[in-house]
């Protein structure tokens, strides 16, 4: 599906927070409006998939007063790492996919963060990669060995798109729902009940932290 939907909240220099499923946008909206150093943010729905996120993060990004956002990749992914489970958090240093490799703003940061924001979650970083379906079994096992922690569909198309017409901060902050040990059969039947859910309700006071951090002077 390739509809886009957002929800707006004003601001000088904006957040922009893309997901890609109506249950992850649920779960950021029930966190509340929130108050960012920008006043806020603009949350985007892109729907499922690298090319509906290319789409949608385009065309939210040719608003009027979007120059200058930044732009924050969220929602549910696969873990790759033996070990994890589901409701870790997953921060990206670089995002890859076949379009290329995005290096990713202040993730040491954004992970400090969301240790505080979720305590007692795990937060692993490291590479995300980009995939046009859900990875299962074996394959999961080959993206491993390159490099990578997590995958999902739409964080690097999202980011990279971003970053296509010249810099600006960028990140990705998946919660796992799917591990190498507690695989599901369909991303899409994640239900709200589950901690994913409650996880990323809980963390965008993470990503605002984060956005602050952008604006303070550098040394």
């Amino acid at each position: 599906m390739s509809a886009a939907h957002g929800d707006r909240a004003p601001g000088p220099d904006p957040l922009l927070v893309a997901c890609a499923l109506r249950i992850e946008q649920a779960a950021l909206r029930s966190a509340g409006p929130g108050r960012g150093p920008a006043g806020g943010h603009t949350l985007l729905r892109t729907g499922m998939g690298p090319r509906a996120a290319e789409r949608a993060v385009a065309r939210a990004l040719d608003r009027p007063g979007m120059d200058r956002a930044a732009v924050l990749a969220t929602g549910f992914c696969a873990g790759l790492v033996p070990g994890m489970h589901p409701g870790d958090l997953v921060v990206a240093e670089e995002t890859r996919d076949p379009q290329g490799t995005v290096t990713c703003t202040g993730s040491a940061l954004l992970a400090e963060a969301l240790a505080r924001a979720a305590p007692g979650r795990t937060v692993h970083t490291g590479a995300l990669t980009g995939s046009d379906h859900v990875v299962r079994g074996q394959e999961r096992a080959q993206l491993r060995a390159t490099g990578a922690v997590a995958v999902d569909m739409e964080s690097a198309a999202t980011l990279w798109t971003a970053t296509r017409g010249g810099g600006r901060p960028v990140a990705a902050v998946r919660v796992i729902v799917d591990a190498p040990e507690h695989e599901l059969v369909r991303i899409g039947t994640v239900r709200g009940g589950i901690s994913a859910f409650r996880v990323l309700r809980a963390v965008l006071p993470a990503f605002y932290e984060w956005h602050r951090s952008l604006l303070l002077p550098r040394r």
